[in-house]
């Protein structure tokens, strides 16, 4: 994720939301959210935990390893409920490792896209490859889902039903899931930030087609991985998509001067971000150029790679 974005809803701060870690909120009728002890920069407050339905529950972003975590998502249950399903968005290490010991303290299943390779494009894979594209930010290598959910798939609980949506781009595993007319964005769409788009786990054009399809929903609200629910999905859709035009507006005004790299571009581009934001900065940029790549625009000279300079075409 890069820097805050601007307010996408004028009645709500996205940046007020600091809810207390480890305690279970109810924050719509059969939908509870528990956030993990872990803030950074990348994942604001931290990771929202879902549970889901009453009874036969299911969890929805286990998130990152913590022992303490693990106890609180236990500690939500109320008498007779139990966890019947485990849900993974992607396999990033603040939204996935936590399955695992979570599987074992329950016995349900954990269900995902796929392990942490799954899902990338040819030219992602092709690249990968190669074995000098940088990226790997924050895999969770080990990620072995029990049941893999196909595109479409349908999981159904007590009193609830979900429908996977994959949407790949911050991660090539990545799963949105549909509940009704909310969807569960993942990493995808969050009020608070843009997404982190780093090859080979991220794919800008596979990105920007996973917007427009969950624009095409029309959901009426959306619970991402991290921050506050979107309480106006069609506007920040909107707002994400012309970011990252303006985004690539940017680069190839910055190129209409002169071949450049990537690391030149971002500092030319990113002029207001905080340092330690700067690497993601430049991951993002280096996904635009794969893409405007892709799409005959730039050019690198030589061979396609994280220190190439490129060119207009």
């Amino acid at each position: 994720m890069s820097a805050p974005d601007p307010v996408n809803d004028p009645a709500t701060d996205p940046l007020a939301f600091d809810p207390p870690c480890g305690i279970a909120e109810e924050i719509a009728p059969g939908l509870r959210r528990l956030l993990a002890p872990n803030p950074s920069p990348m994942t604001f407050r931290g990771t929202n935990t879902y549970l889901l339905g009453h009874g036969a529950v299911a969890v929805i972003d286990p998130g990152p390893a913590l022992p303490a975590h693990r106890d609180a998502i236990l500690a939500a249950l109320g008498p007779g409920e139990r966890v019947s399903h485990i849900l993974v968005t992607h396999s990033h290490l603040d939204h996935s490792p936590l399955a695992r010991p979570l599987a074992a303290a329950t016995g349900a299943p954990v269900l995902a896209y796929g392990p942490s390779d799954a899902g990338r494009s040819d030219v992602m894979a092709r690249l990968a490859a190669a074995g000098d594209l940088g990226g790997g930010e924050g895999v969770d290598t080990a990620f072995r889902p029990d049941a893999l959910l196909a595109d479409g798939a349908r999981v159904a609980g007590d009193g609830w039903e979900l429908e996977a949506l994959w949407t790949p781009g911050h991660f090539g595993n990545h799963l949105c899931f549909a509940w009704g007319d909310a969807v569960f964005t993942g990493d995808l769409v969050m009020g608070w930030a843009t997404s982190l788009v780093s090859p080979p786990d991220g794919d800008l054009g596979a990105f920007m087609a996973s917007l427009d399809r969950l624009a095409a929903r029309g959901a009426s609200v959306l619970y991402p991985g991290h921050g506050a629910p979107v309480t106006q999905p069609a506007a920040r859709i909107a707002e994400l998509i012309a970011h990252r035009r303006g985004r690539e507006a940017q680069i190839l005004a910055a190129l209409a001067d002169g071949p450049a790299a990537t690391a030149d571009l971002t500092r030319r581009i990113y002029t207001e971000v905080p340092a330690a934001l700067l690497p993601a900065a430049e991951r993002n940029v280096f996904a635009h150029l794969i893409d405007l790549t892709e799409r005959n625009v730039v050019s690198p000279e030589g061979r396609l790679s994280v220190s190439a300079v490129f060119r207009r075409l």
